[in-house]
């Protein structure tokens, strides 16, 4: 065997042998990588078992003009954040929402039976028309704002994210019977995880520098301000907070 053939046939070998290697690579890496998705996935699955919560799935209307927001009137519709959201008064006849005057703030969980939704003109000269979801409160007729319609025509509906269109009660029915005790008191126990606090005294902002365990939460609460810290996503500490 000449000298050449025998150094083709080593350079060959050579090139087989980094082939194998890099394809052994390959197939560890992988391996790896669907060892590490199997592990995420079991994670995700052990969180949504210990928390029912994460398999709660609240039906949407997906509205895009004002016949579809119009699906607002065909059932109850309750508040998903209390104390976010204000309400105005309402003139019928006219259509008209008096934005000039606050007349409140709709409450946790707050059932409503929306009677309407139509335009109304926005209380800034030149800025877009809003959309607003007519209802009763006290008897007289209000109006809150769940969208507008942009310059070029488009809807902005943004009702999904505000209300629940089936009834908390049966959407968290896993939820033990003292805790909805309290809800529906608007108090906040110890143990209770941060959505039932929301159900329970409306919104809350978080503290800067939380971290994964503590986490500190201060809710208006229609007046009434409280400060939560949560330790493993659990009400640990309760407290009055600072009044605005």
């Amino acid at each position: 065997m000449s000298p050449e053939i025998r150094k083709r046939i080593q350079w060959a070998l050579l090139a087989a042998l980094v082939l194998a290697t890099l394809r052994a690579g390959y197939i560890f890496y992988q391996r790896y990588e669907d060892r590490l998705a199997l592990e995420s996935k079991k994670r995700a699955e052990a969180i949504g078992y210990s928390n029912p919560d994460y398999y709660v799935h609240p039906k949407k209307l997906y509205p895009y003009d004002l016949k579809t927001a119009r699906q607002l009137t065909e059932q109850p519709v309750w508040v998903m954040e209390g104390y976010r959201y204000t309400y105005y008064a309402y003139q019928p006849a006219s259509k008209r929402v008096d934005f000039a005057h606050d007349a409140g703030l709709l409450g946790p969980i707050e059932k409503l039976a929306i009677k309407d939704v139509v335009l109304a003109a926005n209380r800034v000269t030149g800025q877009p028309k809003q959309i607003v979801a007519v209802f009763e409160k006290d008897d007289k007729p209000c109006a809150v704002p769940i969208g507008y319609v942009s310059e070029d025509g488009d809807y902005k509906i943004y009702s999904d994210e505000m209300f629940f269109i089936q009834d908390p009660h049966v959407l968290y029915k896993h939820w033990p019977a003292d805790v909805w005790q309290a809800v529906e008191q608007h108090q906040v126990k110890p143990g209770m995880n941060e959505m039932q606090a929301d159900f329970a005294i409306g919104m809350g902002t978080p503290d800067a520098g939380d971290t994964s365990y503590e986490k500190t939460l201060r809710y208006p609460n229609g007046g009434k301000p409280l400060v939560i810290i949560y330790h493993d996503s659990k009400a640990a500490e309760i407290k009055p907070g600072t009044p605005p």
